[in-house]
């Protein structure tokens, strides 16, 4: 039926109705119908009536859609029938039609349960229908945006709110868009009465400790947790509140972040020339964003990889529109083991800030091809550093990571290496503010656990794990970034700063966890057990894997002017015994001499204690490269 066909339809009922609750509210006035048969009572409702109806069509009344009528519409139909009362008095009053003075009232609420009732009947008989096969879910939150949420799938074809949750207890028991709110105690009748496994976390002002906490209540009644955007993502508009999506890496790991300082944020960038190599990793980027917010003059992506310095290129760009006053983007390919290339670059953009984070980075590729590793991660470092030096550079900070303590890998103790370059560098050359930071897990990376996990879960296990006992600490990317510039700003000259991680993760909890939250169960891979959906399987650690991570070698770490940001003295090789080291590195690099590079890492003081290699390319039995476990 067409759109004006039902409108009309509408209207008719409406007159029947009106008619009738005049009819009714006379005659229980009269307690009988005599009145009928008396002409000037229908004159009354003759002249009512499209008066009534006119004033429904004026406030819109007529345009809603019943199946989707909301309470807005029933003060719309109040004030019509109000409007329709009165005149109903004032013409029978004016013209002695033989209207008692009570009927107008008695008219109106007749009138308000008929006009109304009948579209709320008929909203709920849509919905009704509409209901049958929708996926029942909890909503937890009662707030603005649980509201606006019941709203939207109320209207949507997918799914059907059963309740709202709150902790809250002044709201418990009360009713939102026709649902009540329920404590936390009631959802598990709730959850089994309606066979429930989904449940919607509507509460993105929440910290994101608090998140964790009913994430992980909920899984543990056995559904399946997902979760709307964030509030930065719905005021930039990026998302809707109505959108449903998984629960974000940082809601699982409960990591509430500070806010950072803005002093210190623009101190080494704003108005000045900021390079950041590595651009197109998973740190290099983040922190390209984050400076160009801060309003540098230019902003160099250094990236060997083409894919991915087009990719934050064409990233950087779309949002540099966006910002009142865009500086000058350079995108350059080249290595930092090029020489020439990296003094071309920094003589011709007069760079003063630099953010050093590229790097091999996979403990069992860089196990896999020790001298590429080592040659990129220290010689590179100290190619960048001499070329910063030479040009002037104001600001130097290297990227490093927790694995760079008592390492027992190839990629940590390279990285411990770069460290020694940065601090013995720092010591003879004041002009340039030479520091370090030291962090652990970020994530979202590539190589990130949580979301190799999500894979394995999609695809029906197993999810793989190295040790049933291994932990690790985690980071969001745009917290790491930001802990960074910040770093970099209180530098002084060979500073290593150590960011603080907060709580080590334990990987196989993590795992359990994440199962769960899909509404699974997981259970250990044996051969005598399958008592669940997905199998975690133990695959034992990779060569140069560590069970737990640390970020200091020392005794203990200074605080600085950031809370989650401390500094750490370490000892380092002087440069002229440095420098000799490196160049017997460089020897054992190029002969691909492995035994010889391992051991001159155990003598430049490292703390290395990896298993002595005989090859740089493991044959096929002994590579782990594709064992899925944590990077």
């Amino acid at each position: 039926m067409s759109r004006p066909w039902k409108r009309s339809l509408q209207v008719a009922a409406d007159c029947v109705l009106l008619v009738g609750s005049f009819i009714l509210a006379m005659g229980l006035r009269y307690d009988s119908f005599f009145f009928l048969s008396d002409p000037r009572i229908w004159i009354a409702i003759g002249l009512t009536l499209p008066v009534t109806i006119f004033a429904f069509a004026v406030t819109g009344f007529y345009r809603a859609v019943i199946r989707y009528i909301s309470s807005r519409a029933f003060v719309t139909i109040a004030r019509g029938i109000a409007l329709s009362a009165i005149f109903l008095f004032v013409i029978s009053q004016a013209f002695t039609l033989a209207v008692p003075r009570s009927v107008p009232g008695i008219y109106a609420m007749i009138a308000l349960i008929a006009v109304g009732g009948l579209r709320f009947l008929l909203r709920e008989l849509f919905r009704r229908e509409l209901r049958r096969g929708l996926k029942p879910v909890l909503i937890y939150g009662a707030g603005r945006s649980g509201q606006q949420l019941v709203a939207s799938l109320l209207r949507g074809n997918d799914y059907l709110p059963i309740a709202l949750v709150d902790d809250n207890l002044a709201l418990n028991g009360t009713e939102v868009n026709g649902l009540r709110v329920i404590s936390p105690q009631e959802m598990p009748p709730m959850i089994e009465n309606f066979g429930i496994d989904l449940a919607l976390l509507a509460m993105p002002r929440a910290p994101r400790s608090r998140r964790r906490e009913i994430i992980e209540r909920l899984a543990e009644l056995g559904v399946r947790v997902r979760t709307v955007p964030s509030v930065d993502e719905i005021v930039a508009g990026r998302a809707r509140i109505s959108d449903i999506i998984e629960v974000s890496e940082e809601d699982l790991l409960g990591r509430d972040p500070v806010a950072p300082v803005p002093e210190l944020m623009s101190a080494n960038i704003a108005e000045k020339c900021v390079m950041v190599t590595g651009a197109g990793g998973s740190i290099g980027s983040e922190l390209c964003r984050q400076i160009l917010l801060e309003g540098p003059r230019d902003l160099i992506l250094f990236e060997q990889s083409e894919a991915a310095l087009y990719t934050i290129q064409m990233d950087l760009a779309a949002l540099a529109a966006t910002l009142p006053k865009a500086p000058r983007l350079h995108a350059i390919l080249g290595s930092v083991q090029s020489e020439r290339r990296l003094r071309d670059t920094l003589a011709r953009h007069r760079v003063d800030t630099i953010f050093h984070a590229a790097a091999y980075k996979h403990v069992p590729l860089v196990e896999d091809n020790v001298s590429e590793g080592v040659r990129n991660n220290v010689f590179g470092t100290k190619t960048l550093l001499e070329a910063a030096i030479a040009a002037g550079v104001s600001s130097f900070t290297l990227i490093s990571t927790d694995k760079a303590v008592r390492p027992t890998n190839i990629m940590g103790a390279s990285k411990r290496v770069a460290e020694m370059v940065c601090q013995a560098f720092a010591e003879v050359t004041p002009g340039t503010r030479i520091s370090m930071v030291r962090f652990g897990n970020v994530l979202g990376s590539s190589g990130s656990v949580i979301p190799l996990f999500r894979q394995q879960i999609k695809a029906g296990g197993p999810i793989t794990v190295t040790h049933p006992d291994i932990t690790r600490y985690f980071m969001s990317i745009p917290e790491a970034a930001q802990l960074v510039i910040q770093a970099s700003a209180m530098a002084r000259g060979g500073d290593v700063f150590l960011l603080d991680m907060g709580q080590p993760v334990r990987i196989l909890d993590l795992a359990v966890r994440m199962v769960a939250l899909s509404g699974l169960r997981a259970y250990m891979e044996t051969e005598d057990s399958a008592d669940g959906d997905i199998a975690i399987r133990i695959t034992g650690l990779r060569p140069g894997e560590k069970l737990y991570e640390e970020l200091l070698i020392g005794a203990d770490a200074q605080p600085t002017a950031h809370p989650k940001i401390m500094m750490a003295q370490e000892g380092f090789l002087p440069l002229p015994a440095l420098a000799a080291l490196l160049d017997s590195l460089h020897h054992a690099i190029e002969t691909e001499d492995v035994i010889a590079v391992q051991d001159l890492l155990r003598r430049a003081g490292t703390g290395y204690s990896g298993e002595d290699m005989a090859l740089d390319i493991l044959p096929p039995e002994h590579s782990q490269f594709g064992t899925a476990a944590v990077a």
